[in-house]
């Protein structure tokens, strides 16, 4: 094999090999399969009662049926070139039983009355062989039926419908702009995913939901001929549960900071942002390397949006305080006798976290989760005392409650639902208080922008990010940009730091579309919000060459 035919294999296998397993599932079908409406409800009744009468003659004390349709559309580019166009779809049923006091599983792709009665049986002679070896009873807390219900994420336009045209010239538009304005190299890229999930359960609920999110992005790069280093910006978007009409111009959405960035609520003007990393991109590589030392750290929701998700959503997770995830994702510090104080100190007074399943243009909001619970909300965090968990039906007799939280969740018909984090999101102050005042009001700080490198321990305590960009501020003024910067901190010291939070006009969302937990490995989709947020004195290292 000539060297050129190499690198060109081993780079599409490299760029197989980055995709979460999700985006690969399914068959491929054409853009105008997508808009195929599939089976309809009354359909999806009839499989579901086959299903839940096969388990129940077998002997399951209860059962519950997903029937589920995936739908993904991913668009990738380089430069002036089209990548790859992706649409996918994974079709099935998965059908979860109690017998004997144990859980049971089985699924199919196979949509005939036979084989959806057959796999119902698979399921409780699964359960019952695992009887053998529990040790205790499955506890499942109650949940009334809901009868025949229909959710749907409420979008003004379906990315689907869109032409792809209309996409790739976007994307072109966007490495235009880039490739414009200094950038060496750009990437950019569009997912979108609409989930139809029905689901029925022997305790009376037919519930069909329509689920669509959604992920513009690009990376731009920019190199230095001089020396040949090379600096990155990442695009400052969120993933989102919304339609097409988030990829907009609306000049309501955004707020510019003076000497700093331009920041998007809910819409996003991408060829914009993209314009504006170049620019970046291309300063970034004369910044000053950041001095280490103690700073008041100013972060925006686009950076603090994964330290939420890595030190309050993954730590207060009830299966990881129990230890049923400790083999792979790890435990957490926050164990249950903290719960039990009352009185754990987990941030300082103004912080109020909440789990919320619920949230509009949240890439977590359903109508019900995977067991048919009712989204809903509920404070993690209040006034800075840890006050609950997240929890599914089975697990919330743990924490002395009688009601799920809706925590379930399973990436597809095949997967088995289980505890998956709801959004989390950090409250805005009562008080009327900007990014403005707030850099204002900063004597020695750090603006950060954008996700970068993280690390945190298994246990979700002690932790160090990083960000996209770094500004310096002198006297309540940005006065230019940084680079090789870091914070370190442990969970309790970094949310006890916390001394000003912007209020509601400032709130933000920042999300994942791929969070990965669980043996075999699932992803799901969540969102946090916050405003700007300031932490005093936290300890900041640098991370590039000597200063």
């Amino acid at each position: 094999m000539k060297r050129r035919e190499f690198v060109k294999l081993s780079g599409l296998g490299m760029s197989a090999s980055l995709l979460p397993t999700g985006l690969m599932a399914g068959r491929q079908i054409s853009v105008e399969d997508l808009m195929n409406p599939g089976m309809d409800v009354a359909g999806k009744k009839r499989l579901a009662d086959i299903a839940l009468n096969a388990a129940k003659s077998k002997g399951a004390t209860y059962a519950d049926v997903r029937i589920a349709r995936y739908l993904r559309q991913y668009l990738f580019t380089r430069e002036k070139k089209v990548q790859n166009l992706v649409n996918s779809e994974s079709y099935g049923i998965g059908i979860r039983v109690i017998a004997n006091g144990t859980w049971g599983f089985a699924a199919t792709n196979e949509m005939t009355p036979e084989s959806i009665a057959r796999c119902a049986e698979e399921a409780v002679d699964m359960a019952k062989a695992n009887a053998e070896i529990q040790l205790e009873p499955v506890v499942l807390a109650p949940q009334k039926g809901v009868g025949e219900q229909t959710w749907k994420t409420p979008i003004q336009k379906n990315a689907f419908e869109i032409p792809v045209k209309e996409k790739i010239d976007l994307l072109m538009d966007v490495n235009g702009a880039a490739l414009k304005n200094g950038a060496s190299f750009v990437t950019s890229n569009i997912f979108f995913v609409n989930e139809q999930k029905y689901f029925a359960s022997t305790d009376g609920s037919y519930i069909d939901q329509d689920i669509h999110r959604m992920w513009p992005t690009f990376t731009v790069s920019a190199i230095s001929k001089q020396t040949g280093r090379f600096k990155s910006r990442d695009a400052l978007s969120a993933p989102i549960g919304m339609g097409y009409e988030y990829l907009s111009d609306n000049p309501a959405e955004k707020i510019v900071i003076p000497n700093g960035p331009t920041v998007y609520r809910y819409a996003y003007n991408m060829i914009e942002d993209a314009t504006a990393a170049a620019l970046q991109a291309k300063e970034k590589l004369t910044a000053k390397s950041v001095p280490a030392g103690k700073y008041d750290m100013i972060l925006d929701p686009s950076n603090l949006g994964l330290t939420i998700h890595e030190s309050v959503g993954h730590p207060l997770e009830l299966d990881r305080v129990l230890g049923y995830e400790a083999n792979l994702a790890g435990t957490s510090f926050a164990t249950l006798e903290k719960l039990q104080s009352k009185s754990f100190q987990y941030g300082s007074k103004i912080v109020n976290l909440r789990a919320d399943k619920v949230q509009p243009n949240t890439m977590g909001r359903v109508g019900y989760d995977d067991e048919g619970v009712p989204g809903k909300q509920w404070d993690l965090v209040k006034n800075g005392i840890l006050v609950n968990f997240q929890a599914t039906r089975d697990q919330v007799h743990y924490l002395g409650e009688n009601e799920s939280q809706g925590c379930s969740f399973a990436e597809s018909w095949d997967s088995v639902q289980f505890q998956r984090m709801p959004n989390v999101s950090l409250q805005p102050g009562p008080d009327k208080y900007s990014i403005h005042n707030m850099i204002k009001d900063t004597e020695k700080g750090i603006y950060i922008l954008g996700r970068g490198s993280s690390s945190i321990d298994q246990q979700r305590y002690n932790f160090q990010f990083s960000g996209q960009l770094f500004y310096e501020i002198k006297d309540g003024a940005i006065v230019g940009m940084l680079d090789d910067v870091a914070y370190q901190s442990n969970t309790q010291e970094f949310w006890n730091s916390c001394a000003r939070i912007c209020d509601k006009d400032d709130y933000r969302l920042f999300g994942t579309f791929f969070d990965g937990k669980g043996q075999p490995g699932q992803a799901s989709a969540v969102s946090h919000g916050c405003p700007t947020t300031r932490f005093n004195g936290v300890n900041v290292i640098n991370t590039g060459r000597k200063i």
